[in-house]
Order: C-alpha cells, then structure tokens, then sequence
C-alpha cells in the first residue's frame, strides 16, 4: 500500500524540496498552500522527476488550504483516505521591527500561521490517524533555530517557533500509545527566498550586520523524507539542520 503524505506551504522553498523528496521516496503527496500557480509548480516539478525515469517515484497532488481556517483544515483532512505522514511546513514572518513597534494584527499573523496552523493540522491528522485502519502516523513540524535562541527584532516569529517545541512534544506524547510520532527538525539557513537577506546581511545581537552563510535546502529535505520513512516504533524528537558557521550558539 502506497504510503500518503501531506505538505503545508508547499508551494515554494523548503515545502516544495520536502515534497519531491517525499514523491520520490514513492509517496503520494499533496501539497498545501494558499496559492494554486505555485502549487501546481510543485507538481510540475515532480512531473519532471517522474519522466526521468526514476523508479518508485509517487503522484504529488495539490489541494489550496488556508491552514489558520480551522474548517478548511478539518475539511481537507476529512477528504483523505488515510495519512501516514504530517509536515507542517507552512509559515510566516514579519519585518524585522523592535518590540515596541510590533504591532498587534502582525502579531497574530505570525502566530495565526505559524502556531495555530499548525496546531489545526496536527490535529485534524492526528484525529484521521486515529481512526484509519492500520492505525498511527508521523507528524513532523518545522521549527527553526529560533526555537532555541531569537534574533534581534523578531519577537513574534521567535515566540512562535518556541511554542512549536511545545506542540511537538505534547502530539509526541499523547500519540504513544496509538502508534502516531512526532517530531521536529530546526533549520538554519536553508538557502530560500526568505533567507536571501542572510547573503546581504542579517541583524546581529551587537547591532552589527553580518553576511551568513547558507546551505542548499535539499539536504533538509532528505532528512525528512528518511525520518519519514521509518517506522512508527522510531521516534526522532528533533534534529537540527544548519549552515557551517552561521551564528546559532554565540547569537548573543
């Protein structure tokens, strides 16, 4: 039985390299997003793939799903014949600005998206998870350094990725007993449109600005697509991904 997978924000970025990952690891993907050109890319792009002649490489369907719309959410997951595995890789963030000039509706853009989102899909996966036949599942979030240490000026963005750590880890434990593991992967610096700042320039702690190094974002996604592939029995809490070099534990 082929295995099936979901993908949030795979539209673009690090969402589209997880997905064709996953397509050739030989599951069938669909893809998420709130913009239908880009997610049809993401399955041309697979098309592509597939016409090379790879063997085992899987269908990447699409499917355009606001993940802060709750009945959306439940409605796509409820369309679903099964789900094996989660990424909840759909999120946001916000010009860099000091705390004192956040404003309160960017603010709950960015934990709308980031944090609430991917709450929802979790959720609506978990419930599906429970219930198909055979049982259980793999959910697994996208964090980000910024769970661990902040950037200067992106208070919003840091406090959502720190509660994703507490998400992962209460879906990890009360999913135990029903074969359904979670998991979360930190990134640093995977080289995306929204890390294109980081060869510029990035605000430091010091108030300096500093070029950072990159890396290319298909590493990320073969680190997904292999915890996706092992069994339930096999949890993987985290894993931090980053560039050689960039600022992580000296952040300040």
């Amino acid at each position: 039985m082929q295995k099936i997978a979901v993908v949030t924000g795979g539209g673009s970025g690090l969402g589209r390299e997880m997905a064709l990952a996953l397509a050739a690891a030989g599951f069938q993907v669909t893809v998420t997003g709130r913009t239908e050109t880009k997610l049809l890319e993401t399955a041309a792009a697979a098309e592509e793939i597939d016409a090379v002649g790879d063997a085992g490489v899987g269908e990447v369907r699409t499917a355009v799903l606001d993940v802060t719309d709750g009945a959306a959410v439940r409605e796509f997951f409820a369309s679903l014949p099964r789900i094996d595995v989660l990424v909840n890789n759909a999120g946001t963030g916000m010009p860099a600005a000091p705390i004192e000039e956040v404003g309160e509706d960017a603010w709950r853009a960015v934990v709308d998206t980031n944090l609430t989102g991917s709450f929802l899909c979790a959720q609506a996966a978990y419930a599906l998870m429970l219930r198909q036949d055979p049982s259980g599942g793999r959910i697994i979030n996208n964090g980000s350094l910024s769970a661990h240490v902040p950037r200067p000026h992106a208070i919003a963005y840091t406090a959502s990725k720190h509660a994703i750590t507490g998400l992962t880890k209460g879906l990890e434990l009360e999913g135990r007993p029903h074969g359904i593991t979670a998991g979360q992967i930190d990134i640093g610096n995977a080289a995306t449109a929204m890390t294109e700042r980081m060869e510029q320039g990035a605000l430091q702690p010091d108030g300096s600005t500093a070029v950072e190094p990159t890396f290319d974002p298909r590493i990320v996604a073969d680190f997904v697509a292999r915890v996706a592939l092992l069994p339930t029995s096999v949890a993987v809490p985290t894993l931090t991904v980053m560039a050689a070099g960039m600022p992580y534990a000296g952040r300040g």
